[in-house]
């Protein structure tokens, strides 16, 4: 297990909440105060770091409203720097009158200053353009690394993007656009980006703001049934931790301590009796992003076994009888990091072969149809002629994205049968992603199985996941298993695709058991047909308990 990059140190630096915002966009630093813009209300804010004071610096611009609608906040030396639509606007801190900078043909998302360059991001145009700070002569572009609205910001290690959809954040050199570092944020839709400094000497604090709605029930007395579904404006302000591997091209950011329970309750459907019984249920992994603090039973005991290279429990009993109750599980506490990895098509070895061991992740080993005409012309079709890993691998992802829509199936069907109904779960998504790259020689395996609910604020409370959930690995030739997820994950369906989860994972993936069955029983008189299903039903629960930073 690497330890590289784990640690015991848990946050101390506390969710910043400004009252009286709707939605925050953009945001800066300057001695003990955060600045941002409420774009619902054409607010500049300033929030005081140690008090979370919140004061509006333009109270009258409800009038003239010439803040209405700002974005991108960013601020250098003493002026500030924000777009309105497709517009740029810089003004004077002391007195906030806006002056119109340049003008591009579609929305500006966000503007970032470094001595004479402006940075201007437009997810339309696709670019980051850079002006003359001094004339606004156009200077450039580089290429927007996400598929999401923007926010930029500055310092001396580089060009630092927000990107909301992709909920990463970019390094770039300030001078090629080429990609330093990625990172995944612990919560959705960030749309700002800052650094402070506590005090001369020390580190910088890297804070992100985070604009978006949330769903909760409304007690309506007026309505038919008291209860409704609606929405409220949810903004905050978080810092961001990272631990950057140059070395090995990935980099972690905000972990959590979590709790995490699974446990079988036995109750059989029919009368059965079952002697000798073995029942296995593999334990969460150890693994680069995930490290597993303590193990202790749920209800009956266990011993731990290895089992290809995964810890497994193993409880036993003599006799399972008929209509008999109870539990057992287990109750693990595990630290859960984000993990993104930084490659591109050029760091790969295009040279290096897979290693034999491995040829064994190319062949059809769980009812892939990989010899039927539909799966064979799909991996065709979903590759063309790409032939480096990670582009056709991306490419073959996006195909599936386009041929699938996500829906929960009575049962996991063949690839064959998912991908002629053009709907899929997660499980069919995973099964065909596997059977199209193993027919083009990129190894794949199945990983999984739940994901926390991505609820960090929700300390020691009991959270329970809706479904179980699968995803996938696949292996480049000289740099190791890479993670993928399986489906489009909240995402309008025919892209273009975020490639947040294509080379990373979120906290809140759980990974148990890797390339081992989740469960498994076995006993000397189960009867042919006989399943887990038919004996007992699971119990599974989630408690965040601290944020970790990893180092």
């Amino acid at each position: 297990m690497p330890e590289q990059g784990f640690t015991n140190k848990t946050s101390r630096l506390s969710t910043i909440r400004p009252i009286g915002v709707y939605a925050l966009s953009g945001l800066s630093a300057d001695n003990e105060y955060l600045f941002s813009i409420d774009k619902v209300r054409g607010y500049l804010v300033s929030i005081n770091l140690r008090t979370n004071n919140t004061v509006i610096l333009n109270p009258y611009q409800l009038e003239d409203k010439e803040w209405m609608g700002a974005v991108g906040l960013s601020l250098w030396q003493d002026t500030f720097w924000f777009a309105r639509d497709e517009e740029v606007f810089w003004c004077d801190r002391a007195t906030q009158k806006p002056t119109f900078f340049t003008e591009l043909p579609y929305p500006v998302a966000g503007v970032a200053v470094w001595e004479n360059i402006v940075y201007v991001s437009c997810q339309k145009s696709g670019y980051i353009h850079l002006f003359d700070r001094h004339t606004s002569d156009p200077l450039g572009k580089f290429p927007q690394p996400g598929v999401g609205e923007e926010t930029l910001a500055t310092n001396e290690d580089g060009l630092w993007v927000c990107d909301q959809t992709e909920q990463t954040v970019y390094c770039l050199d300030r001078e090629t656009g080429k990609i330093q570092l990625s990172a995944l944020t612990p919560y959705s839709s960030p749309t700002g980006i800052t650094f402070y400094r506590p005090e001369a000497g020390q580190d910088p604090v890297c804070y992100i703001v985070y604009a978006d709605e949330e769903p909760y029930i409304r007690d309506n007395p007026n309505a038919e049934s008291p209860y409704e579904l609606t929405f409220r404006d949810r903004t905050f302000i978080h810092p961001l931790y990272l631990h950057n591997n140059p070395v090995e091209h990935y980099t972690l950011s905000n972990g959590y301590l979590v709790e995490f329970s699974y446990a079988e309750e036995i109750m059989p459907l029919d009368a059965v009796t079952l002697n000798n019984v073995e029942w296995r249920i593999a334990l969460p992994a150890n693994t680069l992003r995930q490290r597993v603090r303590h193990v202790e039973p749920i209800g009956h005991p266990f011993t731990i076994e290895e089992q290809n290279g995964q810890q497994v429990a193993v409880f036993k009993f003599d006799q399972i009888q008929p209509f008999q109750g109870g539990l057992l599980g287990w109750k693990a506490t595990v630290e859960m990091y984000s993990l993104k990895y930084c490659l591109t098509p050029d760091d790969i070895d295009g040279d290096k072969p897979l290693p034999t061991k491995l040829q064994r992740y190319l062949v059809d080993d769980d009812d892939l149809a990989m010899d039927t005409d539909t799966i064979q012309q799909a991996a065709s079709e979903g590759a063309g002629t790409e032939t480096n890993v990670l582009r056709k691998m991306l490419r073959i992802r996006n195909y599936v994205y386009d041929r699938l829509s996500y829906g929960i199936q009575p049962k996991i069907d063949t690839p064959d049968v998912a991908l002629e109904r053009g709907t899929g779960s997660c499980g069919e998504y995973v099964g065909v992603l596997l059977a199209l790259a193993r027919l083009n020689g990129i190894a794949c395996r199945t990983i999984g199985r739940y994901k926390c609910p991505p609820q960090p604020e929700y300390r020691h409370l009991p959270l329970e996941p809706d479904f179980n959930h699968v995803w996938l690995e696949f292996y480049v030739p000289g740099v190791g298993w890479l993670p993928m997820e399986s489906n489009v994950d909240d995402v309008i369906e025919r892209g273009p695709y975020p490639e947040r989860f294509f080379m990373g994972l979120a906290w809140y993936h759980m990974e148990i058991g890797k390339g081992i069955p989740f469960t498994k029983m076995t006993a000397d008189d189960k009867p042919e047909e006989f399943s887990l299903r038919d004996l007992a039903i699971n119990h599974i629960r989630f408690r965040i308990l601290d944020e970790l930073i990893p180092e």
